[in-house]
C-alpha cells in the first residue's frame, strides 16, 4: 500500500492510530444521514471498523477506503475505491469532516485516487438527497445512470468510464 500526495494532501491507508479520527468522522451527522450509521463509537470499534474494511479490502482488492490529511498532519476525511459484491465495478466513496467542506478537499482527493488506479470503469452511489456528492461525481467526469435500489437503501448510480451500465 503506498501514500499518493497532491499538493495539499496526503491520501494514505488507516492505521490503528486513526482510530479516533474514525470516531469522529463516522459519528458526523451527514455521515449518519447521507451514509448510515456504521455502529462505530469506541476505539475498538473503530480498529475493527479499520481492519474489517479498509484494510481487508486491500488484502482482497488491492484498493479501498484511505485517509486524506493536509500535509501538516491535520486529518480531513477518507476517500477511496470500493467493491461492493452487489455492484459490477469498484466504486468511489468519500467523507469529509463537515469543517472541510467546500474547499475542494474532496475534489483533489479522489481525482488523486482515480489517477492513481486508473481503473477503466469506476462507479459511485449517493443517497439521492445528497446533491453535493452528486455535484462533485459531475465535476470528476461521472455521469448519472439511473436510480437503484441496493441493500443500503434506494441510490442514485453513477459511472465514470467507457461500459455502458444503463441495460
Amino acid at each position: 500500500m503506498i501514500n499518493i500526495n497532491t499538493e495539499r494532501l496526503i491520501v494514505r491507508p488507516f492505521q490503528p492510530a486513526d482510530a479516533e479520527f474514525i470516531i469522529e468522522l463516522l459519528n458526523e451527522p451527514d455521515f449518519h444521514r447521507y451514509i448510515g450509521d456504521k455502529q462505530v463509537r469506541t476505539e475498538d470499534d473503530a480498529l475493527a471498523y479499520i481492519v474489517n474494511g479498509p484494510q481487508k479490502s486491500f488484502q482482497q482488492h488491492g484498493f479501498g477506503l484511505m485517509l486524506v490529511s493536509l500535509h501538516n498532519g491535520t486529518k480531513l476525511g477518507m476517500c477511496g475505491l470500493l467493491k461492493r459484491a452487489e455492484l459490477t465495478h469498484p466504486d468511489l466513496g468519500f467523507a469529509f469532516l463537515a469543517q472541510h467542506y467546500r474547499q475542494g478537499y474532496a475534489f483533489e482527493a479522489a481525482q488523486a485516487v482515480l489517477q492513481h488506479h486508473n481503473i477503466s470503469t469506476v462507479l459511485a452511489i449517493t443517497d439521492p438527497a445528497n446533491q453535493p456528492s452528486q455535484a462533485l461525481l459531475l465535476k470528476l467526469g461521472f455521469n448519472f445512470v439511473q436510480e437503484q435500489r441496493l441493500s443500503i437503501g434506494l441510490c442514485r448510480l453513477f459511472q465514470l468510464g467507457a461500459v455502458d451500465l444503463s441495460r
